[in-house]
């Protein structure tokens, strides 16, 4: 047993979309998490800079004596994690995209046709077709960075006409000339336009990172036995920039009001 908390870290807000499915799996866990919302979006930045970015949130996790650090950002995941695992040897560190991958190839059907939408960083970087290809060599994988998305979720323009209007611009074509029956939410945010996704592309079979990563948690945590006896103590959500929407998405994701959490502002000498 290990009542030490687990760390998380995103570019953004996105990554709160992985902790609920924690805290119903896993309900003694205490979770710290960090948005890196003054410096969000990463999937325009250079590997370096995220990698960079990802070395000083790391520290600051480590620093409040996490167990485990959960890269809940996919484009951190597609060029961090070995640094990241290198730099701590000692602490188990998990990313979103293998999780995703698994799962994926496991369910999906022979020559099914595979979209992934993600940020311009994930997409060059191709972790996710070179995972899903590993596994799986009679199925077809297709990418499109979608860079307009994450910094509409983080101003908290979710569903409303705007984003409607900005996913069919990224999708309509994507879907057809690929003919595209499953989708990849290959961003931590994007779980959070699910339902406008669903709205405009009721066919789709949709996978999100999220949710997998939640189960990556769970596996790791009972294989090393460092479940937590009992939770102490509350949640902690920490951001670069303490907006008014930062607060306002933590709520609504978790259906908690802010009383009910420890929210703070911490700008790592940024």
């Amino acid at each position: 047993m290990d009542n030490r908390p687990i760390g998380f870290f995103d570019s953004g807000i996105g990554g709160v979309t992985s902790i609920p499915y924690i805290m119903k799996m896993l309900p003694e866990e205490r979770i710290i998490f960090y948005g890196d919302t003054a410096r969000t979006p990463y999937g325009s930045k250079s590997p370096d800079t995220i990698q960079a970015f990802s070395m000083q949130i790391a520290d600051f996790l480590v620093k409040k004596n996490v167990k485990m650090i959960v890269i809940a950002c996919n484009t951190v995941s597609s060029v961090a994690v070995p640094k990241l695992r290198e730099k701590y040897p000692d602490i188990p560190i998990i990313g979103c995209i293998t999780p995703t991958a698994k799962e994926v190839s496991k369910i999906v059907k022979k020559d099914a046709n595979i979209g992934i939408i993600a940020t311009r960083g994930t997409v060059n970087a191709g972790v996710y077709q070179k995972r899903i290809e590993e596994m799986r060599t009679d199925v077809n994988v297709f990418s499109k960075a979608c860079p307009a998305l994450v910094p509409l979720i983080e101003e908290g323009i979710i569903e409303h006409e705007i984003m409607d209007m900005t996913v069919k611009y990224y999708l309509d074509d994507f879907i057809k000339e690929n003919n595209i029956g499953t989708l990849v939410l290959g961003c931590t945010h994007y779980p959070l336009i699910k339902k406008s996704i669903n709205k405009l592309y009721p066919g789709l079979e949709i996978f999100s990172s999220s949710k997998e990563v939640a189960k990556a948690v769970e596996m790791e945590l009972t294989q090393r036995e460092m479940m937590a006896e009992k939770k102490e103590g509350k949640d902690e959500f920490y951001a670069s920039d303490l907006s008014e929407t930062f607060v306002a998405l933590i709520e609504k994701i978790l259906g908690q009001e802010k009383e009910t959490l420890q929210i703070g502002f911490e700008d790592l000498d940024i």
